[in-house]
């Protein structure tokens, strides 16, 4: 058998994908200033002897996006011959969806329909970043709780028209929605018209950052 250092060594990098709702009312991609010639680009690192990948995702998010608390899921591999001129970059992509108060106040946000020339490939990261939300987003509601609390059917459609970047038709998306929904019981006052009912969704909450933790211990990651 071939000894491991016979064969070539590819650097390994992490690139996450932290999605939240922009001031645009559209998805919008946490994104790290142009610098030193660098074009805007996601945050990223590469991986350090010894670290794992959720270890490097973490650190970057921390050290070059000031954001913590996050517990991104693997999202794709990208291996383009020609992704990186510096040399053979393999790119390991996360992604996260979040409430945009969990950014800091001065984070750059990009809507992912108007993205600005980006370093590498990391338009093609968020775009899969962005399938992969609004599968999710089809017929479950608000699954990554971009929602606070207790909502309206017609806070939830907005959400998700956002998210989706298309218009719902009210009806539909009721009859769609409410076999994941609970009445609280509650209405929302204050606003014009009849108060409106207000929802929680029947499931609770996944706590996706087990998935994390079981990296540590060869278990899936995703």
């Amino acid at each position: 058998m071939r000894p491991l250092d016979a064969f070539p060594r590819p650097s390994v990098a992490v690139d996450t994908a932290v999605l939240t709702l922009s001031a645009e009312g559209g998805l919008g991609a946490l994104l790290l200033p142009a610098e030193d010639r660098m074009p805007e680009r996601l945050p990223g690192t590469f991986l350090h002897e010894g670290e794992l990948l959720a270890e490097a995702v973490l650190r970057s998010l921390r050290q070059k996006a000031g954001v913590e608390g996050l517990a991104p899921r693997q999202l794709h591999v990208f291996d383009a011959l020609d992704r990186d001129d510096r040399g053979r970059v393999l790119s390991v992509a996360f992604f996260d969806v979040v409430r945009v108060d969990a950014l800091p106040d001065d984070a750059l946000v990009a809507d992912v329909r108007r993205l600005p020339p980006l370093a590498f490939d990391h338009d093609r990261i968020i775009a899969f970043a962005v399938d992969a939300v609004r599968a999710r987003y089809a017929d479950t509601p608000d699954p990554s709780e971009l929602i606070d609390g207790p909502f309206t059917l017609s806070r939830l459609r907005t959400v998700h028209e956002a998210v989706l970047d298309i218009e719902l038709q009210p009806d539909t998306f009721r009859r769609a929605m409410m076999p994941h929904l609970v009445a609280t019981g509650e209405l929302e006052r204050g606003g014009r018209g009849r108060p409106a009912e207000l929802y929680r969704r029947r499931w609770a909450p996944v706590d996706h950052s087990v998935g994390m933790v079981r990296q540590r211990s060869g278990g899936p990651t995703q």
